[in-house]
């Protein structure tokens, strides 16, 4: 399958041919973005998570559908695989924050707020009680970084002190852990085999449950069926190759593993009510 034509990073500039199961780098933000005239084409990273961390001036921030601009001090979390760029004011100050997959399971269960931010994202006003810490953890974590394919322990701890300093939604979790636990390991396993269109039953026997647990989870915690929700999640992809890249129809078919771009086309139209080419190359106006 070809490479996806929304520029795939490591690190922004960087590929990902050699990367390392388990990484941590952090960097100031002018150390990048002043090479690019303060601007951060939007891109993505299907192999990290990254923190933004604005200590002095100003961001427009992009994260899919989500435009949001923002003063300092403030953050940006970007789950992995989302597209995002940034336009920062000149001289803006702060430090970008990247950590493998790994790092997520450091995390508790699934009432941890920790989970939630890392895998939904979040961008908001740092307050003002937390300032300090997360300008002098990100200070430390750059002093004491070595060789970031490896990273220290201390490095990986001070790395969820600055997380767990973040603002995130607690609300409570209606459903059991349990069931929590499964649903996380449905939607791990959606992102890992998406684009090879596997069956229901095939994701409710790797996760040791039945087609209908499964979809009775989904309903009560989603309020969907699992094939919707791997439907909308095949949308949002599709989509998001279609704004943010010059790919054909065709293209982006292929990178989604339909094999006919017609039936990708029709699917496509009853999922969204319109035609791909309504929203390519940023068309769309909705």
């Amino acid at each position: 399958m070809p490479p996806s034509p929304i520029p795939n990073f490591l690190l922004y500039g960087e590929d990902t041919s050699e990367a390392p199961p388990d990484f941590a780098h952090i960097e100031t933000i002018a150390a990048r973005s002043a090479l690019y005239d303060w601007e951060i084409a939007p891109h993505r990273h299907l192999l990290s998570v990254q923190a933004l961390l604005v200590s002095q001036g100003q961001v427009e921030f992009r994260c899919d559908d989500l435009v949001r601009t923002l003063e300092a001090p403030c953050f940006m979390v970007v789950p992995i695989g989302s597209v995002h760029g940034f336009r920062f004011s000149p001289e803006t100050s702060g430090h970008v924050l990247s950590l493998s997959p790994g790092f997520i399971a450091r995390a508790g269960d699934a009432s941890d707020p920790m989970l939630r931010i890392l895998t939904r994202g979040a961008c908001g006003t740092v307050p003002d009680a937390d300032v300090k810490r997360v300008d002098w953890l990100c200070q430390e974590m750059l002093v004491i970084q070595s060789d970031w394919r490896t990273p220290q322990p201390l490095f990986l701890a001070l790395a969820e002190a600055l997380v767990r300093s973040l603002p995130a939604d607690t609300e409570e979790a209606d459903v059991l852990p349990a069931e929590d636990e499964r649903l996380s390991g449905f939607r791990q396993l959606v992102e890992l085999h998406l684009r090879e269109h596997k069956s229901l039953g095939w994701y409710a026997e790797r996760l040791g449950i039945t087609g209908k647990t499964l979809t009775r989870i989904c309903r009560k915690r989603l309020d969907c069926t699992p094939v919707e929700l791997i439907h909308a999640r095949l949308v949002l992809e599709a989509q998001r190759l279609l704004f943010f890249s010059n790919a054909s129809i065709v293209e982006v078919a292929d990178e989604l593993g339909f094999s006919d771009p017609s039936y990708f086309s029709r699917f496509y139209r009853r999922m969204t009510g319109r035609r791909p080419l309504a929203d390519k190359s940023g068309a769309r106006t909705s």
